[in-house]
This record gives C-alpha cells, structure tokens and sequence, in this order.
C-alpha cells in the first residue's frame, strides 16, 4: 500500500503533515473550544485546502480556556437563590403576597381591625369629652371632666402599644409564608399559624420585651425634660432637644439591630434572648443598608395610605354635610360615628396590605443576610433539587441538620467559579 505523497491529504480528509496550519494562523484565545461542546476549528474542507483560523458561523466566542461558564442561580419561587438587591427584594414581596393573599393578607387584616376598632372607640370617646368640656363653667367641673380625658388619652397611648405589640409578633408568623415561597411552596392560613406555633411563647416574650424597653426609654427621656424644665426654665430647652434627637437615633439604631429577633425565633426555632443576639450578629455590617431598605418602604407605604385617605376624608366631609346640614350635638354625635366606622374600616384595609408588605420586605431582608453569612442559598438548593421537607419551613434546623456533606468546595455554587459570590 503506497504513501500518500507530500501535500496530498490522506483517506478520511485528515491533512496531511505538510499542510498543518502556521503558528501566525492558530485560532484567537477567545475561541478555544469548550468542555463537551463542538470543536473551536471550521471542518477541513473537501477540496483539501485548510482554513483553520475560520469558526463556524454564528458561534459566539466563549471564554478562555479551562474557565467554567458563568450560570446563574436558579429562581425556584419569588427570589433567586443568592444574595439580593433592592428591586428584587420589593418584586419578591409583591409576588409573595399575590402568592399567599389569605394567610399574609387575612392575618394582617385581623389585627388591624383590632387596632381600628379600639381607635374608633376612642376616638368618638374623645370627640364627647371635648363636646363637654365647652360648657365647663368651673374649676370644680374642669376637674370632674379632665379625669376622663386623660383616661381616654391612657387609652389611646394603650391602643398604640397593643397595635406595636401584635405588630412585632405577626411579623413573626408572616415569615412563615416569605420563607415557603423562596421555593415556590404557598401556605395557607392554617398552615401557616400550625408552622409557626412553637415560636408563639418567645415571639410574645421578645415582643413584650421590646415594648417595655422602648416604654422605659421614652418614659425616661420624657422624666428628664420635666426635671430639666423645672429646674432651668426655657433654656433647658438647649438641653432637651440633643437628648431629645440623640434617644431618637439611638432607638432607631438598636430597633434595626432588632428587627430580625421575631423572623430568627420562627425560622430557627430559638428563645427570645438568642433570637435577640441573632439579629444582632447577623445585621452586624449591614444597618445602613437595612435603614435604607426600611427607610424608602416606609416612605412608599405612607405615600400610598395618604393617597388613600384623601378621598375618604373628603367624602366623610361629604357624607357629614349630607345628614347633618344643621349640626346639632346629636346629630354631629351620629355623623362622626358614621365617618369613624367607615374611615376606620378603609384604613384597616389599606393597613393590612401596606403591612403585609412591610412584613414580607423584613422576611427577605432575613433571608439576604442569612444568604450573605450562612450560605443559606446553597441549602435552598440543595432542598430545591431533593424536594425534602416540603411540610416545613426552609432555613429551619430540621434541614441544615441534614447538611453535612454537601456542596463540596467550601459552599460555592456548583457552577460559578470561586471568588463570584457577593460579599456578605
């Protein structure tokens, strides 16, 4: 059998070995062929003339080679699995209360109408007191009626605590249905409060804990600016003002260091002391862009309820001129409380979406953070692709008990090459 002769390609169109490409005409870096994917180099042609530099067309170039491509995490439910960013954070709780409107919105609802019904008591309670004190025509009298209106004035200071209180424990609970829809998991409103039931005793204790705190810290303050006031007079005030904006940023400051205490004792199952040291260790680093978040839903949520409120004053106003053209006492009696019931219950409403939304931006807050310094996201998708633990609630014990061999390589996504993921 005869050699094929120089310059001649040999059977099955391999060049042969005078015909190798040049050294000036290898393919560029960018083009190197990939793992598992089709060769980087054009076929040879027919003709037996090499064009080696030419890729086939419409190819993209990859990167260099023995680099992994970039693949993003997965988004299972209302998040990607990795650290967030701020416009993902509000989509997610968008899509989180969409997802479970009867547990985030109904649970919500109960205690607003709560806080509305005690402020619809008090507030006619108020309006009939003042009614009274016009025809006041003594000091004896004065002081009959001034009894009653500090109790009202009790109550209504009660009122706000009872709503700060069920607020704080609620927001517990509503990190039930957050967490479940990070992997596309609904829950139902008697799912929800079933999961969460474990965490009511230390959700009630950090939530009375931080209501007697922030009670002793303004009763404090307040305590000082009267000693301060009777012992210098008006410039005392130079004094009280400082004090008076320094316990505010203090309070604001420890408030957001605190904030993660209800959402740690629910998901992680902890006591009220370590859930407190919880959302210390984990807000450590973070606070500004916790109080940023926080500070531009606040705003968002108050714009909204004034929006709102607007045209229902206005038609309170209406409906006030309507059955009462003449006010007489009784009559203007009857006309606020129609006005109270109906403005009462539109806020209830209003209250309970804008405080779902609160709740579930808190909920994902957490699970950011716990992303950024637990690795969580690489248990989501361990739990994600094994499916187990589908009654519970992700983050728990129960499943990061279970995690101990997997991912190798430290916790780094599967795909992405080491150094990719956000710094906590």
């Amino acid at each position: 059998m005869s050699q094929p002769e120089h310059g001649q390609n040999p059977p099955g169109g391999q060049p042969a070995w005078g015909n190798q490409p040049q050294w000036g005409n290898q393919p560029q870096w960018g083009n190197q062929p990939q793992w598992g994917g089709p060769p980087g180099w054009a076929p040879p042609q027919s003709s037996g003339q090499n064009h080696p530099s030419q890729a086939t067309p419409g190819w993209p170039p990859g990167p260099p080679y023995g680099q992994p491509l970039y693949v993003a995490p997965p988004k299972p439910g209302v998040i990607p699995l990795r650290p967030l960013q701020f416009g993902e954070i509000l989509d997610g709780s968008f899509q989180t209360i969409r997802r479970n409107a009867a547990s985030m919105f109904g649970s919500a609802l109960i205690v607003q109408a709560i806080g509305a019904v005690f402020i619809g008591i008090v507030t006619v309670g108020m309006f009939q007191l003042s009614t009274s004190l016009e025809s006041v025509s003594s000091e004896a009298e004065l002081a009959d009626a001034m009894g009653p209106f500090l109790a009202f004035m009790a109550g209504t200071l009660g009122v706000s605590v009872l709503i700060g209180f069920l607020g704080s424990v609620l927001q517990g609970v509503l990190v039930v249905p957050v967490s479940r829809s990070v992997l596309n998991r609904r829950t139902g409103f008697k799912q929800m409060w079933k999961l969460a039931g474990p965490g009511i005793l230390p959700l009630l204790g950090v939530a009375a804990l931080l209501t007697l705190g922030g009670l002793l810290v303004a009763a404090a303050v307040i305590g000082v600016a009267i000693l301060l006031f009777t012992a210098m007079g008006p410039a005392a005030l130079l004094i009280v003002l400082p004090l008076g904006l320094g316990s505010f940023v203090a309070f604001v400051w420890i408030g957001l260091k605190l904030m993660l205490a209800p959402a740690a004792i629910v998901v992680e199952k902890t006591g009220v002391f370590q859930g407190l040291l919880r959302s210390w260790r984990l807000t450590k680093n973070n606070w500004w862009r916790i109080f940023g978040i926080t500070l531009v839903v606040a705003i968002m949520v108050g714009i909204i309820a004034q929006i709102v409120q607007i045209p229902v004053s206005l038609a309170s106003a209406a409906i006030g001129g309507v059955v009462a053209p003449h006010p007489d006492p009784d009559s203007m009696t009857s006309t606020l409380v129609l006005t109270t019931v109906i403005s009462t219950a539109i806020g209830a409403l209003v209250g309970s979406v804008t405080f779902a939304f609160q709740a579930s931006v808190s909920g994902l807050i957490y699970m950011d953070l716990r992303m950024r310094r637990d690795g969580l996201d690489v248990e989501l998708m361990r739990l994600m692709e094994t499916g187990s633990d589908p009654d519970g609630i992700p983050g728990g014990p129960s499943t990061l008990t279970r995690n101990t061999t997997w991912p190798p390589d430290g916790g780094q996504f599967p795909s992405a090459p080491p150094g990719q993921r956000p710094p906590a």
